[in-house]
């Protein structure tokens, strides 16, 4: 039985149940840095002076002065992803102002994420969590940090919290550029019946409800919100879709999701069940001379057997509580978790006659969990809060990168066996000096142990360990004129992929096993214009180094160290309870820390993204009417050190438009790059041969063509 259909049967019980839970009014889930941050001084956000406007905002965001300890810090609630048109669920982390996700192969590999002038890749300095679980996965077999969202299921996100830059204690391995924590929902108000259809094949099903587990168990319960007791949410999710591929994608997609809870925000517990699994074949990045010649068409494939498929099984359990003299809050995760991949971006340069496509295969079990406890006292008579935090977590990974042809390997090119141990410690305390003046100084020591038994190559088996200390340290200023002001300071660190730190062969300079990072932001937050949140974020942040172990090739690749600034504006306007106007701006300058780095030309720092901007306009509720219109601007980037390629700028616009037929029946249109623009998710500077008898070109270009314009059409019932 596939995992998620494990979960259908309670998933339908809790839509059977004759009265359903409602969803607490207050944001629930809240951390210990939320609560310090609750210890701001009234005058930051005074409920007396907030208006109608302001709390129209606070519908979408929480972001308003006093919430928060830096310019680049926030929370999106769910509500906000409600009235977004979404391509793919790795999307929803858009809401984060600054933040791209793209793709370059089949909709079932996780995405490209693009954030302050820094390539993600798949995520390796963006630590994301979901219900508490880290989604990167270190010592993957494709990416260092590899961040696969495609389970998340957008409708039942109760909240993100985003940050950016290493400034804050709780955030440990790949947060260098930022983190975000996306939360569920513990309860739904109705149950969701949302039936989509769409272009090339496109189908979606979401069944989803929750109700008082008394409701299941025995009569003479009531499951309104003053009633007591566990709750239970269900959720499945069913996806088909082939893309506007010329080999069809064949996506099939099946996710589940259990959750029982009970308590309140103060004091309560959830234990969750989450199961996914997906099959796809990829249409990867293709050689961008042959578009142009027409040689190939925009949306082929010059292998038609890469893809994949992956599955992910997680339990994990939640216990807070919350009194007038602090917090204490443990979490707890077993995941296991599948992986393979077939790509080909090299197609004939290595094996003429069977070409170069390679499976990349692993198998991980995942133990984990995080304990932290928080207390209020007085620090030399004034208010304060003090946080102590203790982060563990244990990969057992067999990993593999085979050669292959039309997805049958035939020669292996390394087989390992990986125990990674990750443990992280920190202490922070917030304190309110003045009316006008609080600080937020942390400390966080990590240490990692890696044991890698290399069953390919014996001599490339080691155990290594190592450890970094970060401190952090942030001044918050104000408000004066409901405006504050930030200054922020932090360490942060990425590991490295076990193998590439284990493996002797082909580096002759050690790789280290943590990366360290460090960083510094000044902004400021102004509500000053009412109903308009407006931040802005001058911010630094340097890298010891780049990216070091390439698992495509299964080999290190030591780069040189980074330095890279910019700057962000944000903007949230409500004009009136039913408009709202999003309009983000983040510039980025990246370099390498030396010129003429990693024995090439140049300081420019591939796929390093400078310019991104964001338009959106809302309608909410207007009558039976609500839209949603996104306009996306990524700006051109260099693909070779030194600067000589570089991708076009690429603007995309998605819109979304409902209507309510009756109070419980809302029909949708979803239209996907409204203006059908020619562009380009990713580019690559890449070497390759095209075919068996072709000239190898050593500084190609390869390109993932963004989809065309595309339609779907969703029924959304509310049971």
């Amino acid at each position: 039985m596939k995992p998620a259909l494990r979960c259908l049967l309670l998933a339908m019980a809790a839509l059977a149940a004759n009265n359903h839970a409602r969803a607490q009014a207050a944001a629930p889930g809240s951390t210990g840095t939320d609560r310090a941050q609750a210890q701001a001084p009234a005058a930051a956000a005074s409920q007396a002076d907030a208006d109608a406007q302001e709390v129209q905002v606070t519908a979408h965001y929480m972001n308003g002065v006093g919430t928060s300890d830096a310019a680049s810090q926030g929370t999106v609630r769910g509500e906000r992803l409600t009235d977004l048109p979404l391509l793919r669920p790795g999307e929803v982390l858009e809401t984060v102002p600054g933040l791209v996700v793209t793709q370059h192969s089949g909709d079932g590999k996780a995405n490209q994420y693009f954030l302050r002038g820094y390539n993600l890749d798949h995520g390796t300095d963006f630590a994301t969590f979901v219900e508490g679980v880290p989604i990167n996965m270190p010592t993957n077999a494709h990416g260092q940090g590899y961040t696969d969202l495609n389970f998340l299921m957008p409708e039942l996100v109760e909240k993100i919290d985003y940050r950016k830059g290493p400034y804050f204690a709780e955030d440990g391995d790949f947060s260098s550029a930022g983190s975000a924590r996306i939360k569920y929902v513990d309860s739904l108000d109705h149950g969701i019946l949302d039936l989509t259809a769409g272009d090339n094949g496109y189908r979606r099903l979401v069944l989803a409800g929750s109700a008082a587990l008394s409701n299941l168990t025995g009569p003479g319960s009531s499951s309104t919100p003053s009633s007591t007791g566990p709750r239970i949410l269900g959720a499945l999710e069913v996806e088909h879709d082939n893309g506007p591929w010329t080999t069809p994608e064949g996506v099939r997609k099946y996710n589940g999701v259990v959750r029982i809870s009970d308590g309140t925000v103060a004091n309560g517990w959830s234990a969750d069940a989450l199961g996914y699994t997906n099959h796809w074949t990829s249409t990867d990045q293709v050689p961008l001379e042959l578009i142009q010649s027409g040689q190939l068409g925009r949306f082929s494939a010059l292998d038609p057997t890469d893809g994949g498929n992956s599955v992910r099984d997680v339990l994990t359990g939640e216990w807070h509580q919350h009194d007038e003299r602090g917090y204490s809050n443990v979490s707890a995760y077993v995941e296991h978790y599948k992986l393979k991949l077939w790509s080909n971006f090299t197609y004939f340069e290595a094996d003429p006659v069977r070409g170069d496509q390679f499976e990349q295969k692993e198998a991980r079990n995942m133990v984990g969990g995080q304990a932290r406890h928080g207390w209020q006292h007085a620090l030399f008579g004034n208010d304060s809060t003090t946080e102590v935090g203790v982060q563990l977590r244990h990969d057992h990974i067999d990993v593999g990168l085979f050669d292959s042809e039309a997805r049958v390997p035939f020669d292996t090119v390394s087989n390992d066996r990986v125990n990674e141990t990750e443990v992280g410690a920190y202490l922070q305390n917030t304190t309110t000096w003045a009316p006008w003046l609080r600080t937020l100084l942390g400390v966080r020591e990590d240490h990692v142990d890696m044991d890698v038994r290399a069953l390919e190559t014996p001599a490339d088996s080691a155990r290594v360990s190592a450890s970094k200390f970060s401190p952090k340290a942030s001044l918050i200023f104000g408000p004066w004129a409901r405006t504050e002001f930030f200054a922020n300071a932090g360490r942060g660190f990425h590991s490295n992929d076990a193998r590439g730190v284990a493996a002797t062969a082909d580096s002759a300079d050690p790789v280290p096993a943590l990366v360290a990072s460090k960083g510094a932001e000044l902004g400021l937050r102004t509500e000053i214009i009412p109903g308009l949140q407006t931040s802005l974020a001058f911010w630094r942040l340097d890298s010891d180094s780049e990216l070091v172990y390439t698992a495509d090739e299964g080999g290190t690749e030591p780069n040189g160290a980074s330095k890279r600034h910019g700057i962000e504006l944000n903007n949230h306007l409500i004009l009136n309870r039913w408009l709202l106007i999003d309009a983000d701006m983040a510039w980025t300058h990246a370099r390498y820390a030396d010129a003429n780095a990693n024995g090439e030309m140049g300081d420019f720092i591939g796929n390093a993204v400078s310019r991104v901007g964001l338009l959106g306009v809302t309608l909410h509720e207007l009558g039976p009417w609500s839209a949603g219109l996104i306009t996306r601007f990524i700006g051109s980037y260099p693909l070779s050190q030194d600067g000589t390629l570089t991708t076009p700028s690429a603007i995309v616009s998605n819109l979304l438009v409902k209507r309510a037929i009756t109070p419980r029946v809302t029909v949708q249109l979803d239209v996907l790059n409204v203006f059908d623009r020619k562009f380009y998710d990713i580019a690559y500077e890449q070497d390759y041969r095209v075919t068996p008898t072709a000239a190898i070109n050593p500084t190609g270009v390869t390109v993932h063509p963004g989809e065309p314009r595309e339609f779907r059409v969703s029924l959304n019932f509310q049971l």
